[in-house]
């Protein structure tokens, strides 16, 4: 857009520029107007230089003193930008941002404050309102995408709130914005000094989370104000009675957990900063603290319990140098007696962040302690805490499953609340739901009849905006055929999370636990868990032995198409071939059939996504090293060895099957021979290297096994020719 305007294209035809003027986004972006722009107002930025070589970064860091942080101009995701503590570190950094951008911004460095965000909306009309002010768990120098997030601000006292509210206010009036605007502080822990860091003049991250988090349509508002729409003459989408012209109030918390898939990459260091490494967020709603934060940290990894103190070593290190496990380091740094002074000196999150954190770890000891004698109020207590089942169970040396029914036996079940904006202050007809044990009663009641969609979850490699559209476009199908539908779903980047796409919308974890809360609560239909990718597959077998019904292809057809074991041996029996294979039982065997059958050999975990520790081994320590890695990542189900074939070509086939019987299929040939996973190759379709012949045994194959798995719905598989 700025650069249209620069050159003169928008003017010579005569193009009409809606919402924020193309004047306030330049003045936004390049940080040296920016600057000026705020002074004359009497606010502050951080004290900071622009410069367009290494030689003036260098010159300009001497005057503002070390550390700095260096940082490109008109760039995303802090792209270029880091930390310096001396010269050499300095010089490093501007030669590679340079490459990025001309301009190069040196700031001195505030790490350590705290950081709060502010959403504001203002409409032609100079009507101005604040949506939601955010926290950064961690402090400054961490990228707010890298941080964890709570909304509303927890630690700021009601004079830092106002007086924050109030600049943002005057801040977007000065620069002229019209619709939506994000703006984020520096806030001094020890004083109420500040600085503004920056001002994006557009929807961001932070926008989608927010409208996710209060339940105000920021990006229906802004578009509806860059049309010139007055903000009193927009409706509330939430109470149906009142104005868009109002600042939402929280009777809840939220908190937002990014999700980083470092460990698929080799050599990667695996410290986060100022500069976006994740590739996904997680959002979990709560009555207190405690509660939504447990259940973020489960959303982020199904691998997790919640705040553990032993899913990490304790590191002191990683406690000053964050990576992408510190909650973790944080949880054994609790356990291991670290006070909560210590630890804000190491980490300078907000010692309120850190006792909340100890009363979690406070909690588990006691759980420890009574094993299995535990008794109502206690249970009650953990899941207020939000302990899951499965987390109280690992505890006290006991089951989920047992657990869950004393749990039940003793009538604890969780309440569904609503989000209604308003913090109950007028009545609102709101479906946008979360469930939480800190209640006494429900807010809707359950007419039953419902069919439950479960979501893909967090964002990571291998799984995102596919399985949206996957969801969004079973829920619009079950509506057309008149059926009611619920959407279990905790990301608030999606599409399948907008309250208006269902009829009701849990926003919840996706577990065993939760969904079948919310089946029996509900009193479902039936539960569709095809559209959802491999996270709901997971629980497919978990529902169905607790006799919840699951439609379309059966449980036990899913367990047989995951499990490598069970796949393998249903290939053998019918004929189909397939490279040489054997179960893992032990590391002698493994080592004598790939020596009997030759390397490379392919090690297969069962109930993956995008191929996590599969691994192709050509040689016994490779083998023993993968072996480890898959029997961690699938610990309840086999591991399969085969032969891996080089050169073959790939094959994949996506087909749809009712009780067994082939609707419609597709055929894709990959370029790159086997061995490249599916989602980094690139393919083709219609297929244009395979004879008439070849497609003929595929049509067989898919129908084989489409009769053999019973599939009813969508089904993917991989051949190689």
């Amino acid at each position: 857009g700025v650069e249209l305007e620069r050159s003169g294209v928008f003017a010579k035809y005569n193009v009409r520029i809606l919402g924020t003027p193309i004047q306030s986004i330049i003045e936004t972006e390049d940080r040296k107007i920016y600057s000026n722009r705020v002074n004359e107002i009497g606010e502050r930025v951080a004290p900071s230089e622009a410069v367009y070589s290494v030689e003036e970064a260098l010159a300009a860091a001497k005057r503002l003193g070390y550390p700095v942080m260096a940082r490109a101009a008109f760039s995303l995701g802090g792209l270029g930008s880091g930390f310096a503590d001396n010269e050499t570190e300095l010089e490093n950094l501007a030669r590679q941002a340079l490459a990025h951008s001309s301009q190069l911004v040196i700031d001195k460095s505030l790490k350590g404050w705290k950081e709060v965000e502010y959403e504001v909306v203002r409409d032609a009309f100079d009507n101005c309102i604040t949506v939601c002010n955010m926290e950064n768990i961690d402090p400054l120098g961490i990228h707010t995408g890298e941080s964890i997030v709570v909304a509303p601000s927890q630690t700021l006292s009601n004079k830092e709130y106002n007086i924050l509210r109030t600049t943002a206010i005057k801040v977007i009036r000065h620069f002229g914005i019209v619709g939506e605007c994000n703006i984020q502080y520096a806030l001094n822990p020890n004083s109420e000094e500040y600085y503004i860091i920056e001002v994006n003049a557009r929807l961001s991250r932070s926008s989608a989370l927010a409208s996710k988090a209060t339940g105000y349509p920021l990006a229906y508002v802004a578009a509806k104000l860059s049309l010139g729409v007055a903000l009193p003459s927009i409706k509330n989408s939430v109470t149906g009675v009142t104005t868009a012209c109002f600042e939402p109030s929280l009777d809840y918390c939220v908190v937002k957990i990014p999700r980083w898939d470092l460990a698929k990459f080799v050599r990667v260091s695996k410290n986060i900063g100022s500069s976006m490494k994740s590739v996904g967020e997680v959002m979990a709603i709560g009555r207190n603290f405690e509660e939504a934060f447990q259940k973020a940290l489960r959303m982020v990894d199904s691998g997790v319990q919640g705040f553990d103190p032993y899913q990490q070593p304790l590191k002191k290190e990683e406690l000053t140098e964050p990576t992408d496990k510190r909650p973790f380091v944080l949880a054994a740094a609790l356990k291991a007696n670290y006070s909560v002074d210590e630890l804000h000196q190491l980490t300078k999150i907000d010692k309120w962040f850190l006792y909340k954190m100890e009363n979690i770890i406070e909690f588990y000891k006691i759980l420890e302690e009574t094993g299995n004698t535990l008794n109502a109020d206690q249970i009650l207590e953990a899941k207020k805490m939000g302990f899951s089942d499965n987390q109280i169970a690992s505890a006290i040396k006991s089951t989920e499953l047992a657990v869950r029914k004393q749990r039940k036996e003793l009538g604890i079940v969780p309440f569904v609340k609503q989000i209604d904006t308003v913090a109950g202050e007028w009545p609102a007809s709101t479906n946008y739901l979360y469930i939480t044990y800190n209640a006494n009663s429900h807010d809707i009641d359950f007419p039953g009849g419902f069919t439950i969609v479960v979501g893909s979850g967090v964002y990571r490699i291998g799984s995102s905006v596919e399985f949206d559209w996957c969801a969004v476009g079973c829920l619009r199908e079950l509506r057309n055929l008149g059926k009611s539908t619920i959407m279990i779903n905790y990301n608030p980047e999606t599409v399948s999370t907008d309250y208006d796409m269902c009829d009701r919308l849990y926003f919840e974890e996706i577990s065993f636990e939760i969904v079948m809360d919310v089946y029996e609560l509900e009193h479902s239909d039936g539960i569709i868990l095809s559209m959802g990718g491999q996270l709901p597959n997971n629980i497919a077998m978990d529902l169905h032995r607790q006799q919840a019904k699951v439609l379309g292809t059966s449980p036990e057809s899913i367990d047989c198409a995951e499990n490598r074991f069970k796949f393998s041996r249903m290939l053998d029996r019918k004929g189909i071939l397939q490279p040489r294979w054997k179960e893992l039982t032990n590391l002698k065997s493994a080592i004598s059939f790939c020596e009997e059958v030759g390397y490379p050999c392919l090690v297969r975990p069962s109930y993956v996504l995008s191929g996590a520790a599969m691994n192709v081994a050509y040689s016994n320590q490779d083998l023993e090293t993968y072996l480890n890695a898959a029997s961690l990542v699938s610990k309840e189900h086999p591991v399969v060895i085969s032969k891996f074939l080089t050169e073959a070509k790939e094959i994949d086939v996506d087909a749809v099957a009712a009780d067994g019987e082939i609707l419609c299929m597709a055929v894709s040939e990959h370029v790159e021979n086997a061995g490249v996973h599916s989602g980094d190759a690139t393919l083709v379709t219609p297929p244009q290297d395979l004879n008439a012949e070849t497609l003929e045994n595929i049509k067989r194959i898919t129908c084989d096994l489409a009769a053999l798995l019973d599939v009813t719905g969508p089904f993917n598989m991989q051949l190689i020719a």
